[in-house]
């Protein structure tokens, strides 16, 4: 590291027992102050690391933990090592102390235990949250991560190009976040949620391989691997690109990511799996392939039942080998399915004599029992979970309860990675006003022609895919449609005339018809790919200064009501509440 001269001549992690004798200068917070008889241990803190200080207690009386010092001594060898510390073999017998910054209040929270702390408190005081070890490395790894991915994509040929912070809003997606113009009353400018457009223009600019680190900015709800406001997206897109491509450099990127700071084998090609097979195998187009367990469709097997819960209804099956459980395991997961609004849950176990019991056994029949056990390859001490409701509802609520069910069983292997490629997104879907609207990307390339579609909207597949790591999506993409005729007519069967394609995408619409290459690319999930590494459940512990989860920042007090002269600025008069 590069040293400045004036306060310290090495970081407080770079000493080692080759260094006694040396008179040496060092500068950091003071971590911890332990005094034994007229002897005082100081341990001195910066960002590489930690080094015992031996001071005289004539230097000590006006030092508190977290005051900024640099200190002056000699290097020489501990008698008592500590094999946890890189500087354990040493300390620094010192001869001067001066204070650079003092820390005169009191600390809200422990350093060390920040973790611990309410997360509105560690926030507000997310300076002093930083400065906690683990933080530390978290802020050092995305660093090296950022540098890491542009390395790579440079190698590989690729431009870096920023795109507008400030551009319009669009139709499709999230929310927008909106900025109002002072020179043009009434109108405002939209944060963008992704490059995208932008980076479909470089593609017919000519450019042929484009990468950044983009921010991006979706006023949604926030959930753990979500942030509320905004997040930092891996952005590419490839000139005379397929599908295969983008597959081919992506997979390359991320073998290198976990390989090199997650220390895992990654092994490629990644598995495929075709959107469909995602919702019928695990009730989710995001599955976590570390989980075995998989979902059976048993709707035919209970065709004819007398069981009310079940009649009418889309019946979706899991099989666990349990072994005998107390009731208390099976309730939880009840009440784990009610929780998410879900009518229930239904269970069987089967008896070493191949009998059903618990739940629902005595309203199986002999033929449903023997259906069940062969359809689903059902053995002695075998558990079945149901989920009977309406077909989309029992798709959600089974895909929830498959990773439940592992956590409970501890299937799921907390350090292992799984890769898979979801593909062959359906381009339409039917809405609940009966309509068809896009399912996915508007954007996005049909795997069929014009008269193919008028055939059947809902059968085409879209040249759409999703990476999904441990069942998160971090990383969507797709074969972009570069032809403006094709889009218009695409757009026809969603309800939009060619007078919404015009206004709402005049710059894309238009481009295209100045000739546009083929062209396809992707977004990755910077954020997530960080918390994954970390194996953090919060995506705001990866951001060095993230929002709440009510999309609030406590240490500024963001958002804030702002002076009526601003709003007077930007031609905004403020509405009553209702």
């Amino acid at each position: 590291m590069i040293i400045t001269k004036n306060y310290r001549d090495v970081d407080c992690g770079s000493l080692r027992i080759e260094d006694v004798g040396k008179t040496i200068r060092l500068a950091g917070w003071i971590d911890t102050i332990r005094k034994l008889g007229g002897i005082t241990f100081i341990t001195l803190r910066d960002q590489y690391g930690i080094t015992q200080l031996v001071v005289d207690e004539s230097l000590v009386q006006n030092l508190n933990k977290e005051d900024v010092v640099s200190v002056l001594g000699k290097v020489v060898e501990r008698s008592s090592k500590n094999p946890n510390m890189s500087t354990g073999d040493i300390e620094i017998e010192v001869d001067k102390i001066s204070i650079l910054g003092k820390c005169d209040n009191e600390l809200p929270f422990e350093i060390k235990s920040s973790q611990a702390v309410n997360e509105d408190l560690r926030l507000k005081y997310r300076y002093l949250d930083l400065r906690a070890e683990y933080n530390q490395k978290m802020l050092k790894l995305r660093s090296d991560l950022m540098f890491y991915v542009r390395t790579y994509f440079h190698k590989l040929g690729f431009t870096e190009v920023q795109t507008p912070i400030l551009t319009a809003s669009s139709p499709e997606g999230a929310r927008d976040f909106l900025v109002p113009s002072r020179l043009n009353p009434g109108k405002f400018y939209a944060l963008p949620q992704a490059p995208q457009q932008f980076k479909q223009l470089l593609m017919v600019s000519g450019l042929d391989k484009y990468f950044q680190i983009a921010p991006c900015f979706r006023d949604e709800d926030a959930r753990a691997d979500r942030s509320p406001t905004e997040f930092y997206q891996i952005d590419m897109e490839m000139a005379f690109a397929t599908q295969e491509d983008i597959f081919i450099v992506m997979e390359g990127l991320f073998k290198g990511i976990f390989e090199q700071f997650a220390g895992v084998n990654i092994k490629t090609p990644f598995t495929r799996i075709k959107y469909e097979d995602a919702i019928r195998d695990y009730c989710s187009d995001k599955p976590d392939l570390r989980n075995p367990l998989k979902v059976v469709d048993v709707s035919e097997v209970f065709k004819n039942t007398e069981f009310n819960a079940f009649k009418g209804k889309t019946i979706k099956a899991i099989k666990a080998h349990t072994g005998k459980m107390p009731r208390s395991f099976y309730d939880k997961l009840v009440s784990f399915i009610t929780s998410r609004e879900g009518k229930g849950m239904a269970y069987l176990y089967l008896e070493e004599d191949l009998t059903f019991v618990g739940g629902i056994s005595k309203f199986v029949t002999e033929e449903e029992r023997k259906s069940l056990i062969k359809l689903m390859d059902i053995n002695k001490e075998d558990s079945i979970f149901f989920i009977a409701d309406e077909k989309d509802k029992a798709i959600k609520l089974t895909g929830a309860l498959r990773g439940e069910i592992a956590n409970s069983l501890g299937l799921i292997d907390d350090k292992a990675y799984e890769f898979c490629w979801v593909v062959d997104f359906p381009f339409y879907e039917i809405n609940d006003e009966g309509q068809i609207e896009f399912s996915h990307n508007p954007f996005s390339m049909p795997q069929a022609n014009i008269e193919q579609i008028e055939k059947d909207p809902l059968s085409v597949k879209a040249y759409q895919y999703d990476l999904v790591i441990n069942g998160y999506e971090s990383m969507s993409g797709a074969v972009r449609n570069h032809n403006p005729e094709m889009m218009v007519e695409l757009f026809k069967f969603a309800g939009y005339d060619k007078s919404v394609v015009e206004s709402k995408f005049p710059a894309l619409y238009n481009a295209f018809s100045y000739g546009a290459p083929p062209h396809a690319g992707a977004g990755v999930g910077f954020d997530r790919i960080m918390m994954l590494l970390t194996h953090n459940d919060f995506i705001r512990d990866v951001i060095a200064f993230p929002m709440n989860k009510n999309a609030c920042d406590p240490l500024t007090n963001a958002p804030t009501a702002v002076d009526d002269k601003l709003l007077k600025d930007v031609h905004i008069m403020l509405r009553p509440e209702e």
